[in-house]
């Protein structure tokens, strides 16, 4: 099973790649931990990647490309991968399609994780962490008792500062410009599949690998 998982920060994308690389033994490769596991490599593409980072600057899709490919070679992709963070763009998607068919390993599905707006939001915003435990809830979604435990027990509900309104507006504005499209991209191409992912992690799990029979 080869994959891309397509969604809104928030979506659940990493949490469900996580269950599914330890239900089939296939990898998740996320972008950045991709980057960085290369430039730590010191990889063809991982050498070049560090100098464009050190100058201060975004690195190329063609290192990018470079960098994943490299990846794919490893031998736990020989039975399927799941791409997280890899298109973002329809250039980048058209790339990545021309470079898996030369390893001829083309993709099987592009799976989008389906969340409404209003609970990505909840589910960003409402993200804190106990002071105490690392343990992480959310204001809007976790029970009363789980916040109240952290809290009697001497913790702090601490969030991140990225998490305020504006800069996840901002991240979810960017989004829809640049990565929505591809939703269009891969369903012209019959091989999009959505999934529901609103709901408790084993459920949306449960559509989640429906979604990929």
């Amino acid at each position: 099973m080869r994959i891309v998982l397509l969604g809104a920060p928030g979506s659940g994308k990493g949490t469900q790649a996580k269950n599914l690389m330890a239900e089939r033994n296939i990898p998740q490769i996320s972008t950045g931990d991709m980057l960085r596991a290369a430039v730590a490599a010191g990889t063809r593409f991982g050498v070049k990647a560090k100098a464009i980072m050190d100058a201060g600057n975004l690195v190329s899709d063609d290192i990018m490309l470079g960098i994943i490919s490299e990846r794919l070679a490893e031998a736990d992709g020989s039975e399927g991968f799941i791409l997280d963070g890899f298109p973002r763009t329809e250039q980048q998607a058209l790339d990545l399609a021309e470079l898996l068919d030369e390893m001829r390993t083309p993709l099987d599905a592009a799976v989008l994780m389906d969340v409404d707006f209003d609970i990505l939001m909840k589910r960003l915003t409402g993200r804190r962490t106990c002071s105490l435990t690392g343990k992480l809830l959310n204001v809007h979604f976790s029970s009363q008792q789980e916040l109240d435990d952290c809290v009697n027990a001497g913790g702090e509900l601490l969030q991140r500062e990225d998490d305020n309104e504006d800069v996840i507006r901002n991240r979810l504005d960017v989004y829809r410009t640049q990565t929505e499209p591809l939703i269009g991209f891969y369903r012209k191409r019959g091989m999009l599949r959505t999934v529901n992912a609103d709901g408790s992690i084993d459920d949306v799990y449960e559509r989640f690998t429906a979604a990929l029979q």
